[in-house]
C-alpha cells in the first residue's frame, strides 16, 4: 500500500471505500503537484466532508504529509541507471575515435546527450499539464463521475428442499424466507449476503438511513428478482391509480379480482339464461355452476364487499361524495392514497408499504395505524415515523452494512436492544484483544528460548485458531447545519382578516388573522383539504387574498421547502448543477461544502438526481433552500422520505435556529421536539390550540370514534 494511501487511513479511519479509492486514485493519477497547496486544492474539500470535526488547519497539515509521502514515493519509483558491467577508459578512447558520436552507445556520451538535449515530447507533455492545471483552477465546474443508472439486479442462493416443494406443489407454508441474496444498483452493491426471514401474521418495519436500498428490496420482492413462494400474493403500494372515469369506490372493489371475475361470470350466466326460452331456462349444467358461484361469494362475504370498501376510503379521508367521483379528478396525492385502500381491500398474504403516511393527515395516519393493528397475514413496511412504527410494527428489520439484522418489538424496543448489543459486542471486542494481546506478549517474550520453544508454538497455534475479532462499526452522527442569520424585530408576518377562495361558491378562508415572530417555532396541522398547502402559500406572498392583508418585515428573508420539491429538479443533472441553476453567482467548492452541511457528501454531490434515495433529494432541496442564508423557513412536510436520523437531526438544528419556522407536518416527534404553537386549520378558520399537539390528538382521536 502507498505511504499516502496509509496516510488517508490512519487519519481517517471511517472513510468508504468507494471514497478512500476516489481520493487516492486523484493523488495517484497527478503529478504535477507544486507543493501541499496543490495537494489541499485536490482533495482537501473531500477530507474535510469525510471528518467535519476536524479544523482547515487539521485538513492542511495533512496535506503537508501527503504532499511528502507523494515526494517519496516519486522518488523511490524514478529511474534509476544501473552499469552492467565495469568501463574501461583507454578502450573507450579508442572505441570513440573510429565511431561516430550520434552512433555511440557509451553512457558518458548519452548523459552528455541528455544534458544539453530537451526532449521535445516530454516538454509538451508537461505544458500539457500545466495548462489543465490552470484551466482547473480557472473554471468554476466540477469534473462529473458518471454513475451506472441501470436498474436494481439482484441475486440469491437456492434452497433444494425448498425447491422441491415448490415444483411439486406441496409447498403450502405463507413464511417468507431469502437466504444469502446479494442485491445491486448499477455498479452500488447495496446488500451483500444478506438473509430475510418473516413469519405469516407478523408486520415489520424495515428501517435504515437513506440510500441503502430499502425502496430496492421491496421492489425486489415484488418483481420475483428475488423469489418467494409463488402461491404467496403479493402486492406493493408504489404507483398511483391510472386516472380515468371509474369510481373511486369501484376502483377499489375491482382489486379483489377474484369477487371481481365471480361477479362478471355471475352476470354472463344469468345473460344466458335469459336469452334461452321458458323450457330450456332449467339447464342444468349453466344452473350448477350459478349455484356454485352463489356458493363462493357467500363464502367470501361479497355482499359485505362494498361495505368494507366505503369503510376504507372513509377512513383515509374520501368523503361519501368523493368515493363516487372519478379517479382522474382526484390529484396525484389522492390517487396514491387509493392504491393504498384497493391494497388494504385486496387483503394479500403479504402487504409492501413504502412511506405510507406520506400522504396522509394525521386523522388517516391515526386511523391506518388502528386498522393495520388488526391486519392477519404479514406487513412489510419501510417507515421512519417512530410513532406509526411503534403503534403497527411488531418486528424490525435494520438495514446496515449491506446486511439485515431482525430484531423482536416495535421500535423503541428496537433502539434499547440495539444500544445494548453494540455494548456487549464492544465489550467482546476488548476483551479478544486484550487476550490476543496477553498470548503475542508471551510469544515476542520467548520467541527465540529455546526451553519454551514448545510453549511458544503451543500459543502461536492457539493464537491462529482464535476467531477473527472485528470492531464495532459505529454509525456516523447525522448532523445538519443551518445558517446563521440575522434575527428579526416583531411583527415578522402577518395575515390581516384575510378571506380567499378558488371557486367563489366554495370559500376556503374567512376572515383570519394569524401571526409570526422572528422566534417562532409553528406548525400548522389539519385535514388533507383544510388548505394548510394554501395557507403558506398566502404567507409567502404567493397567492393573493380575496379580501384582507399580507404584512412582512422589509429585511425578511424566506426559505420555503416544498413537499412536491422532487417534481421541481431536473433528473438529468447532478446536484451541484441543481443547486447552480436554482442559485447560480457560486464556485463549485461552495456548493460542494453547503451540499455537505446536509449530509449529501463525497461522491453522491456529483451523482444525476435521478440516482439518489427520496431522503437524499430531500437534502438537496434543503441545502438549495438555506444558500442565501434566509431569516424564516417556511416548511411544507419537510420529513418526507428522510430517515430517522436525518429527522432527528433536523430537529436539532431547527431548535438551534436563529430565525422563526412554521411547518406542515405529521410526524409526531418533529413537532414535538420543534413547536411551541399549533396552528389548526378547520372550516375556514385558523385557530391556536392550547394544549398543543396532546390536545389536538385526543381531538382527531375523538372525532374517530365517533364516526365508527
Amino acid at each position: 500500500m502507498a505511504a499516502y494511501s496509509e496516510i488517508i487511513l490512519k487519519h481517517f479511519p471511517t472513510i468508504e471505500d468507494e471514497l478512500h479509492q476516489y481520493v487516492t486514485g486523484v493523488l495517484k493519477s497527478e503529478d504535477d503537484f507544486g507543493n501541499s497547496s496543490d495537494v489541499y486544492e485536490a482533495v482537501g474539500l473531500f477530507l474535510c466532508e469525510i471528518d467535519q470535526q476536524k479544523t482547515d488547519q487539521d485538513i492542511q497539515n495533512v496535506c503537508d504529509k501527503l504532499y511528502n509521502a507523494l515526494i517519496r514515493n516519486k522518488v523511490e519509483d524514478g529511474p534509476k541507471k544501473i552499469l552492467d558491467a565495469p568501463v574501461h577508459l583507454g578502450q573507450l578512447a579508442e572505441d570513440m575515435l573510429g565511431s561516430v558520436i550520434e552512433d555511440s552507445g557509451s553512457i558518458w556520451m548519452t548523459k552528455r546527450e541528455t544534458a544539453t538535449t530537451v526532449d521535445q515530447k516530454k516538454l509538451e507533455k508537461a505544458e500539457e499539464k500545466i495548462r489543465k492545471k490552470q484551466d482547473r483552477r480557472d473554471q468554476m465546474e466540477v469534473k462529473i463521475q458518471t454513475v451506472s443508472l441501470e436498474s436494481a439486479s439482484a441475486s440469491q442462493q437456492s434452497n433444494r428442499k425448498e425447491n422441491k416443494l415448490e415444483i411439486s406443489g406441496l409447498n403450502r407454508s405463507y413464511d417468507i424466507r431469502i437466504e444469502n441474496f446479494d442485491i445491486s444498483f448499477g455498479d452500488l452493491v447495496l446488500m451483500q449476503g444478506a438473509d430475510i426471514a418473516m413469519s405469516h401474521g407478523r408486520r415489520y418495519g424495515l428501517v435504515g438511513k437513506n440510500g441503502k436500498g430499502k425502496t430496492t428490496l421491496l421492489r425486489m420482492i415484488y418483481s420475483g428478482g428475488l423469489k418467494i413462494p409463488s402461491h404467496i400474493q403479493v402486492l406493493h403500494v408504489e404507483q398511483e391509480v391510472i386516472g380515468d372515469d371509474t369510481k373511486a369506490i369501484q376502483s377499489v372493489l375491482s382489486s379483489d379480482e377474484k369477487r371481481e371475475s365471480l361477479i362478471q361470470e355471475e352476470i354472463q350466466l344469468n345473460n344466458q339464461l335469459n336469452q334461452l326460452s321458458p323450457t330450456n331456462r332449467s339447464d342444468s349444467r349453466l344452473s350448477s355452476r350459478l349455484a356454485e358461484i352463489y356458493h363462493e361469494l357467500e363464502l367470501m362475504e361479497a355482499d359485505k364487499a362494498p361495505a368494507k370498501a366505503a369503510a376504507i376510503l372513509f377512513g383515509l379521508g374520501f368523503s361519501a361524495d368523493d368515493q363516487t367521483r372519478p379517479t382522474r379528478e382526484f390529484s396525484g396525492g389522492w390517487r396514491m392514497r387509493l392504491a393504498l385502500a384497493r391494497a388494504l381491500f385486496a387483503t394479500p398474504d403479504l402487504l409492501l408499504l413504502d412511506e405510507p403516511t406520506n400522504m396522509l393527515d394525521m386523522k388517516a395516519i391515526i386511523w391506518l395505524e388502528n386498522y393495520l393493528q388488526t391486519w392477519t397475514s404479514t406487513i412489510l413496511v419501510v417507515s421512519h415515523d417512530r410513532s406509526f412504527l411503534n403503534s403497527v410494527a411488531t418486528d424490525i428489520l435494520y438495514l446496515h452494512s449491506k446486511k439485515l439484522d431482525a430484531y423482536k418489538g416495535d421500535f423503541e424496543m428496537f433502539i434499547k436492544t440495539k444500544t445494548d448489543r453494540l455494548k456487549n459486542q464492544q465489550k467482546e471486542y476488548e476483551a479478544q484483544k486484550q487476550y490476543r494481546s496477553h498470548i503475542q506478549v508471551f510469544i515476542d517474550r520467548f520467541r527465540y528460548n529455546a526451553n519454551r520453544a514448545s510453549q511458544v508454538q503451543s500459543k502461536l497455534k492457539l493464537l491462529s485458531k482464535l476467531p477473527e475479532i472485528i470492531p464495532v462499526e459505529k454509525e456516523t452522527e447525522t448532523i445538519i447545519r443551518l445558517p446563521v442569520c440575522e434575527k428579526l424585530s416583531p411583527p415578522v408576518l402577518q395575515l390581516d382578516e384575510v378571506d380567499f377562495h378558488y371557486i367563489k361558491e366554495k370559500p376556503l378562508f374567512k376572515n383570519i388573522c394569524v401571526s409570526a415572530d422572528g422566534d417562532s417555532r409553528i406548525c400548522i396541522v389539519g385535514d388533507n383539504g383544510a388548505g394548510k398547502t394554501t395557507l403558506l402559500k398566502l404567507l409567502l406572498g404567493d397567492l393573493e387574498p380575496i379580501k384582507g392583508f399580507r404584512h412582512s418585515h422589509k429585511n425578511m428573508k424566506i426559505g420555503y421547502f416544498s413537499q412536491h420539491h422532487v417534481d421541481q429538479m431536473d433528473m438529468n443533472k447532478t446536484c451541484i448543477e441543481v443547486m447552480a441553476i436554482r442559485i447560480p453567482g457560486f464556485t463549485a467548492e461552495e456548493y460542494r461544502r453547503q451540499l455537505g452541511s446536509f449530509g449529501v457528501k463525497g461522491e453522491l454531490a456529483l451523482r444525476p438526481v435521478s440516482s439518489l434515495s427520496g431522503g437524499q433529494k430531500s437534502r438537496v432541496a434543503f441545502a438549495t433552500m438555506c444558500s442565501n442564508s434566509p431569516n424564516f423557513l417556511i416548511l411544507d412536510e419537510p420529513t418526507n422520505h428522510l430517515d430517522m436520523e436525518t429527522i432527528e437531526a433536523l430537529g436539532k438544528a431547527l431548535q438551534k435556529y436563529q430565525g422563526g419556522v412554521l411547518l406542515v407536518s405529521h410526524d409526531e416527534r418533529l413537532i414535538r421536539v420543534v413547536c411551541k404553537e399549533l396552528w389548526v386549520c378547520a372550516a375556514g378558520h385558523v385557530t391556536s390550540l392550547e394544549g398543543g399537539f396532546d390536545e389536538y390528538k385526543k381531538v382527531v382521536e375523538k372525532e374517530l370514534s365517533s364516526q365508527g
